[in-house]
């Protein structure tokens, strides 16, 4: 792999991490589309560092109350201020958790095709305009309950299937359940930070076992561009989330799942 190829990846991973169109499905369309070989365990798990950095940097103020009150609350063995959220965060990881080990073979093999990825795009994309525009968006991150964590935690499950993409599934559901784009963006992304450090764990628990040889310098070029991309992302998506709405990503994509269907079917 070149620098212009870890540019270019990384910053792929870092933009679409977080948006509402799957970034495993352009992670696989673009080395298809290009005849780059795949990018190895290597850079996964450098573009998952970045990706996770940038998340936690993002919300540091508001994950340093919910671990202090997640601790308090084990203690005190009741909900404690922020500790709703910080249980509802890692609870909601446990169906995607199990999903991986049951699928994982399926999912990395069977399901990378782009005829599945072109019917995830538009199916989900279908569903995230629906919630948009259907769901009564009256509740923040903070109100979230059981009912919700587990709506929310089996649609990240769904995520695994390339083109369902892992924040749009989890903010519909969040829409669906009476968040407002701000809670179900936010919810989302806090979501987001358990399942990039098991993804990136178990990554670099199978580069060891490969004995892999590393090239540092578009490693360490993939964790910068990732991380970066991947704040400014965050930071912009949440701005322009009241005004845009969810409708630029849903146009995207029915355009990107269309093209996919005429290239493929």
């Amino acid at each position: 792999m070149d620098l212009f190829q870890a540019v270019l990846l990384a910053l792929l991973q870092g933009v679409t991490e977080f948006l509402p169109v799957s970034s495993s499905a352009h992670l696989i369309l673009l080395p298809t589309l290009t005849g780059w070989e795949d990018q190895g365990l290597a850079f996964d798990v450098a573009v998952h560092v970045g990706t996770l950095a940038a998340v936690v940097w993002y919300f540091r103020d508001e994950l340093r109350p919910m671990v202090v009150d997640w601790g308090r609350s084990l203690s005190e063995q009741r909900l404690v201020g922020e500790s709703r959220l910080a249980w509802g965060v890692l609870f909601g990881t446990i169906p995607v958790g199990l999903t991986g080990l049951a699928f994982k073979d399926v999912v990395e093999t069977s399901l990378r095709s782009p005829l599945v990825i072109a019917a995830t795009t538009l199916i989900f994309g279908v569903l995230l305009w629906w919630a948009d525009a259907h769901g009564r968006r009256v509740r923040s991150e903070h109100t979230v309950g059981w009912k919700d964590v587990l709506v929310i935690g089996v649609a990240q499950a769904i995520a695994l299937i390339p083109g369902t993409s892992r924040s749009g599934i989890t903010m519909t559901a969040g829409l669906m359940m009476g968040l407002d784009r701000q809670g179900a963006a936010r919810f989302s992304f806090l979501l987001s930070i358990p399942v990039i450090a098991i993804a990136g764990g178990l990554s670099t628990v199978e580069l060891i076992g490969a004995g892999e040889r590393v090239v540092w310098a578009p490693l360490l070029v993939g964790t910068a561009v990732a991380a970066f991309s991947a704040y400014l992302c965050i930071h912009f998506f949440l701005k322009l989330l009241e005004r845009i709405g969810m409708m630029p990503f849903v146009i995207y994509r029915l355009l990107l799942g269309g093209v996919l269907l005429a290239a493929y079917a």
